[in-house]
């Protein structure tokens, strides 16, 4: 998909931040969501990633919303952060995308920050083995993919977990808020409608105001600290 149009359908999820200035993307990210369109249409033909088969949609939908998210969670030029400090000043953020199946938001979030440790959970062995191959083809370092149940692995293992499109929505929250380290941050990519139900489901954890997605009607990010 050619990198100019890439960038002007990225635009609305990346507009001017609070001090004024317009976060940049560049080349080398647009080369990197061209590879990973090829990468996921030809591997949606075998095994079902999306059902969004369009490549502008998969564009605005899945790499926009995720990158909104990156932008929030990892400002470069704002001068003021919704995210507490103990997450964005650490050098190599722990990270874990829970219930990664197409790798969305954890794969772009990492394209937007390298920095981050980036944990792709993935319980499919069909949806892993695809985000293994798009690490492999994007030269991705400190990633780590597990073909395992979020519930398996460790509690208080990171410092920042995402959420979106999860299936037993209300049965995942506990176990997402389990893997955050004190301090941690859960971040959800979820409908307004769901809101709620989050909520009530960790009520002990201090919520955000949510943020509108770009380009939806309903879309939210919204995040919540132990």
């Amino acid at each position: 998909m050619d990198a100019a149009r890439i960038a002007e359908l990225l635009e609305p999820f990346l507009e001017t931040v609070a001090n004024g200035q317009r976060p940049t993307t560049n080349d080398v990210l647009h080369q990197h969501i061209s590879t990973y369109i090829n990468l996921l249409l030809r591997w949606n033909s075998r095994i079902n990633l999306t059902a969004v088969r369009d490549p502008e949609q998969i564009v605005t939908r899945h790499f926009g919303e995720s990158l909104f998210a990156a932008r929030v969670l990892f400002p470069r030029l704002s001068s003021v952060s919704s995210v507490p400090s103990a997450v964005t000043a650490l050098d190599s953020p722990r990270t874990a995308d829970i219930g990664s199946g197409a790798g969305f938001p954890g794969i772009p979030i990492k394209l937007w920050a390298p920095q981050i440790s980036l944990t792709l959970i993935e319980s499919n062995h069909k949806k892993a083995a695809f985000l293994g191959e798009v690490a492999r083809a994007l030269r991705l370092t400190d990633v780590n993919i597990k073909n395992a149940r979020a519930e398996t692995l460790p509690q208080y293992s990171f410092d920042l977990v995402t959420l979106r499109a999860v299936e037993r929505f209300d049965k995942i929250l506990p176990i997402a808020s389990d893997l955050l380290a004190p301090g941690g941050l859960l971040a959800l990519l979820i409908g307004s409608s769901q809101l709620a139900e989050a909520k009530a489901a960790l009520p002990v954890l201090s919520w955000s105001t949510p943020i509108p997605i770009p380009l939806s009607d309903s879309r939210i990010l919204v995040t919540a600290q132990t």
